[in-house]
């Protein structure tokens, strides 16, 4: 049935999760990024997450979400459609080992677009202290599910980010990222994200895709950690925002191609660089691609 506009405000029951050494270093790992500030625990101030780990600790709570699909009527088939299309995370301070996170969820948009109902979720992780250390703005499209009701979209939390027209064909770097036939696998198991599309080939095909596919967000993850090393020195605490939209998807084995495309002073303090990521075939994996980095 259609996805109602009037599901905007609502919400689920938070979820808390002790952040540890091993979960930070492994995410790390199935990067295959391993700089010493995510992997050397002689560190005096001990290791930090990559700036995308914020994903994890989001992840069940969006699964947790799917009691709103039931309790709207939408069905399973329904939910099968919906696609990670947007992603949109500020960072206000990198995940630590000792942490204790409470991520909450609303659903703060619902409008119609041409391929579908597309629907937009907020959610806030913060510290024991109360301290939010992310937020994030994940848009999900429904493919050929249209909407009821009035559009509702949202009213986002994170500026719009007003940067200057792209040069036609600027590439400031670009790197070739190997993906190998199981780095979905080692993805799920250190992300603790898992939705057996990237997993099973059976579940995959039922789900139409040709074959297993890699993470949205670890193809993300993968052109962060490229800008990171680049553009940041090797210092992911710089990196403030994180943006992206999804498209053509990652088959394994395969290889990924990070296109680092301008760097430019946003005006409140921050660097703005631009990046995509491109799939084996030239699709884009993730398109208009911003991280923000601290000057």
């Amino acid at each position: 049935m259609p996805v109602s506009t009037d599901m905007v405000g609502a919400t689920v029951e938070p979820m808390v999760h002790d952040v540890d050494e091993r979960w930070t270093m492994a995410y790390a790992a199935a990067l295959r990024d391993h700089l010493d500030c995510y992997l050397d625990t002689r560190r005096p101030e001990g290791v930090v997450a990559h700036p995308l780990f914020a994903v994890c600790p989001e992840w069940p709570i969006i699964v947790r979400s799917r009691e709103l699909s039931d309790r709207w009527g939408i069905t399973p088939d329904e939910v099968r459609r919906g696609v990670h299309a947007t992603h949109d995370t500020t960072i206000h301070r990198l995940i630590r080992p000792g942490d204790r996170l409470t991520t909450t969820l609303e659903i703060v948009g619902v409008e119609q677009r041409k391929p579908g109902a597309y629907s937009t979720m907020r959610l806030v992780t913060q510290a024991a202290d109360g301290e939010v250390v992310a937020t994030t703005e994940q848009g999900s499209m429904y493919l050929g599910v249209p909407t009821t009701g009035p559009d509702r979209p949202a009213s986002f939390l994170a500026a719009r980010l007003d940067l200057p027209t792209l040069d036609a064909g600027a590439v400031r770097a670009e790197v070739e990222i190997p993906i190998g036939a199981g780095d979905a696998h080692t993805y799920t198991e250190c992300a603790r994200i898992w939705n057996p599309i990237h997993t099973d080939a059976a579940v995959a095909a039922a789900a139409g895709l040709p074959e297993i596919i890699l993470h949205g967000t670890a193809t993300l993850a993968h052109g962060v950690s490229t800008v990171v090393r680049l553009e940041a020195g090797g210092e992911p605490a710089r990196v403030r925002r994180i943006v992206g939209r999804f498209g053509a998807m990652v088959p394994m084995p395969s290889t990924i191609t990070v296109r680092i495309l301008d760097r430019s002073a946003s005006g409140d303090g921050t660097d703005a660089v631009r990046f995509e990521v491109r799939n084996q075939a030239g699709g884009p994996a993730v398109d208009g691609g911003v991280i923000l980095l601290d000057a």
